[in-house]
Formats: C-alpha cells, sequence, structure tokens
C-alpha cells in the first residue's frame, strides 16, 4: 500500500471509488474525465491524493491551496472528496491520506486546513475531529448552482 498524488493512470479507479461516495451523483465518462483531469494536472495549487493498493486507489481526498490576503498573506487548504472504500475502512487509510494533504499544506506555508462533511454523515465527524479537526469553530454553507 503507498500514500502518494494520483495521476490520470488513476482516473478510472478513482470514480469508481467515487460511486462509493456519491452513488446518487453523475460521472463523466472516461474520456471525458481525462480530459478534466488535464485541467486538474495543469493547476499546481490542486493534489489528488490517495492509498494505492495493486493499482486501485482505495482511499483519497484532494486539496486546494488557496492565496489569501488576510492572515499575513499565509494561504489556506480546502480538503474535499473525502472517501476509503468500504472494504479498507477502519484500517487507518484516511488518516493516513489526510495526513499527507496536511503535510503538504505545511509545506506550503497554510494557517490552516478546512473540510466540509454531508450533515448527516455523523460518523465521518467523529473521524475528522478524531484527527484534529474543530467542528464547531466554524460553520461552513454551500449553495448550491444546479
Amino acid at each position: 500500500m503507498e500514500i502518494r498524488r494520483l495521476t490520470g493512470a488513476d482516473v478510472p479507479s478513482l470514480l469508481r471509488l467515487y460511486r462509493q461516495l456519491s452513488p446518487e451523483d453523475e460521472f463523466p465518462t472516461e474520456d471525458a474525465a481525462q480530459e478534466i483531469w488535464q485541467r486538474i494536472e495543469a493547476q499546481e495549487s490542486i493534489v489528488y491524493l490517495g492509498a494505492v493498493e495493486a493499482g486501485e486507489v482505495v482511499s483519497t481526498c484532494f486539496l486546494v491551496i488557496i492565496p489569501n490576503l488576510c492572515h499575513g498573506g499565509q494561504s489556506l487548504c480546502l480538503v474535499e472528496n473525502v472517501v476509503t472504500d468500504e472494504k479498507y475502512r477502519r484500517q487507518g487509510l484516511g488518516r493516513k491520506v489526510i495526513a499527507e494533504a496536511i503535510r503538504i499544506a505545511r509545506e506550503k506555508g497554510c494557517y490552516k486546513v478546512m473540510l466540509q462533511s454531508g450533515c448527516q454523515r455523523t460518523g465521518a465527524h467523529r473521524f475528522y475531529e478524531e484527527i484534529g479537526f474543530d467542528g464547531g469553530r466554524k460553520r461552513a454553507f454551500d449553495l448550491r448552482l444546479e
């Protein structure tokens, strides 16, 4: 098992894993996903991470480093799409993938790491709090543009 940055070759297994996270979502075709991936790779501030076993992504998150004019000009980091394959849960993989995201955020000079989680995902909330995230300090809002 290795924790590493993902590449275009990982897109098919990444999409399979995302179907566990959001089974109700529509996903792009593999060709369209590869086109999107090319745009992602062109952005130095976006990093997709994964725990990879035998060529399959079994745990993942992605992070975006966002430049900021507050907090002395320190950037902030947003982590999204955190998921571990149901067959690999409770093995510490999510913890390792997020730890790597936090390490990169520190390396890039970020002053904080943020993530959002669906209100109904109380188990995930406990997990995030166990690894140091504070669910009571801020409140997140989103506006869907669909």
